[in-house]
């Protein structure tokens, strides 16, 4: 049937607003979901939302370029379940800084069972800082993963077991100057603590209820949540670092979206899923990480990959912003 371009217009937007309703459930620093949505009838707009930085834990907006880049990455995997083929231009105005990506429909696309799957997963989806089981990551799994990440444009490294001692060495450097750092630790207080702004942060049931005897150390958030660890030691765990050639605004948001594609692919492979930014934060263990990868790139992310322990209860989903904040809705077509 043809439509009329109105019509074809207002279900454009109306794709869109479905779109940003389901990037909401994207991952994020501190789950502070630091992104602002403005949709049009012909165009989506994602622009940062600085009022939920980390200026003391994310000083050059690292990580919330790459948590950004994650919610773009779901807004794409909506609309593409959804039949449309999209184009993503990446800081699409100089002048703007805080405009990260313009998202317009360019055609339409088969609807696959893939992309449906990819949608749920996009529900599942959370992170597991409870210590992983001894069954190991497969290296088909972490191939695909590769393969995954790969076609966003970023690179994935499996460690090695000596580079995953380096690892330990640069998250104790960086925990050490995470706790030095007054700004770093009131964020961390604040996010993860009962005064976080509602709809944002972390609750105690996704925060373990003891320091997780693990090789690797988490991230201390300086208090104790709810969530049951279990009895595993991370034995099994496989470390992986998204990676790439370049160390810009676009790699960081790229780097987001490699995120989104590699940890919706882990769920529906079952895995449990643990990034460590921390290492990233911090100059001194990002020059380390990129030692460790041997000056071949620069890293954007760790992540932890295993899979959880059946015998406790999966951790809660963090809670999230509603819609309105989140988004601007503009039926001008300016």
């Amino acid at each position: 049937m043809t439509t009329t371009t109105g019509e074809h217009r207002q279900s454009t937007a109306a794709a869109f607003a479905q779109a940003v309703d389901a990037a909401r459930r994207a991952p994020s620093i501190h789950n502070t979901q630091p992104w602002h949505w403005r949709i049009h009838p012909d165009r989506l707009d994602l622009y940062a939302d600085t009022s939920r930085a980390l200026p003391g834990t994310d000083p050059d907006g690292r990580m919330l370029l790459v948590s950004c880049g994650a919610a773009l990455h779901h807004a794409q995997v909506a609309l593409r379940a959804a039949g449309h083929e999209v184009a993503v231009r990446p800081l699409p105005d100089p002048a703007d800084a805080d405009h990260l990506a313009t998202v317009t429909v360019v055609g339409d696309t088969p609807v696959t069972a893939g992309a449906v799957r990819l949608v749920q997963a996009m529900q599942l989806r959370h992170t597991d800082r409870r210590p992983t089981v001894d069954v190991p990551v497969t290296a088909e799994q972490v191939d695909e993963l590769r393969r995954i990440a790969g076609a966003v444009g970023v690179h994935l490294h499996k460690l090695t077991p000596d580079q995953v001692t380096d690892l330990v060495v640069a998250v104790s450097h960086a925990e050490d100057a995470a706790a030095a750092e007054p700004a770093a630790l009131a964020e961390s207080h604040l996010w993860a603590g009962p005064g976080h702004p509602a709809g944002t942060g972390l609750p105690p049931e996704v925060i373990p209820d003891r320091r997780p005897e693990t090789d690797v150390g988490e991230r201390d958030f300086g208090v104790r949540g709810t969530l049951m660890t279990g009895g595993g030691h991370d034995k099994a765990s496989t470390y992986v670092v998204l990676f790439g050639a370049d160390d810009d605004r676009a790699a960081w948001l790229r780097a987001g979206q490699a995120l989104s594609a590699v940890w919706l692919d882990a769920t529906m492979q079952g895995l449990a899923v643990l990034p460590f930014s921390q290492v990233i934060e911090i100059d001194g263990t990002r020059a380390m990480m990129r030692r460790l990868l041997s000056h071949l790139g620069y890293a954007y992310l760790v992540l932890r990959l295993g899979v959880a322990d059946p015998e406790h209860a999966l951790p809660g989903h963090t809670p999230r912003l509603p819609f309105e904040a989140t988004a601007t809705i503009d039926e001008t077509g300016r």
